[in-house]
């Protein structure tokens, strides 16, 4: 059965799409991976010509999911508290939770986080963290938001990605992978195994 790696936030304008994109991108070697789209709008769906490489599939079903024939799964989920999320979150083995370094973004975070916490007291092996995503360099408010952000329940990942242009352009270009930004492919790579060695790791 494959592994799911879920990304949600409730709020719009985190870069949880390209992540999921890169992420998928990043296994693709190793693994056989598919993106999921879990979005109505099929956002990421629509342009999976972009990526001839990586198999981008549209979920009506949840349930769905775990029948798949991957290694790995990789959902993506709408900008809102989707009716559904409560569901796909108790078939996932891990939930991203991309965030933005701003105050309005952490505000905007508990309600997912509750959501999770729901589906942990139902499957305590679901595991989550948190990842502060399109960070300012030098911001003297990242500090201030990393502490805010340990204070909710949801484990802080070590890796942060910068805001780069590089990461931005990376749905257009193909994947971070096949970038020049060696720092941005380093930070790619080091979420990617951050968040298995979460999966990994005994409770």
């Amino acid at each position: 059965m494959a592994k799911i790696i879920t990304l949600a936030h409730q709020k719009g304008g985190v870069g949880k799409s390209t992540l999921a994109l890169n992420l998928a991108l990043c296994f693709r070697d190793a693994l056989s991976v598919a993106l999921a789209d879990t979005d109505p709008q099929g956002s990421v769906y629509h342009n999976r010509e972009d990526f001839p490489g990586l198999a981008i599939i549209g979920i009506d079903k949840l349930q769905e999911i775990q029948k798949l024939p991957f290694d790995l799964i990789i959902a993506d989920t709408p900008p809102y508290l989707s009716s559904r999320l409560p569901e796909l979150f108790l078939y996932s083995d891990f939930i991203l939770v991309p965030t933005k370094p701003g105050f309005f973004d952490v505000m905007a975070i508990r309600s997912t986080l509750a959501l999770i916490a729901d589906a942990q007291e139902k499957k305590p092996q679901i595991k989550a963290g948190i990842v502060l995503n399109m960070v300012k360099a030098r911001s003297s408010v990242t500090k201030d938001i990393s502490e805010l952000l340990e204070t909710l329940g949801t484990p802080l990942l070590k890796t942060r990605i910068h805001d780069r242009v590089s990461i931005t352009r990376s749905v257009m270009t193909g994947g971070i992978i096949n970038a020049n930004d060696i720092k941005a492919k380093d930070e790619i790579m080091a979420l990617a195994e951050e968040v298995v060695e979460k999966i990994n790791a005994e409770s």
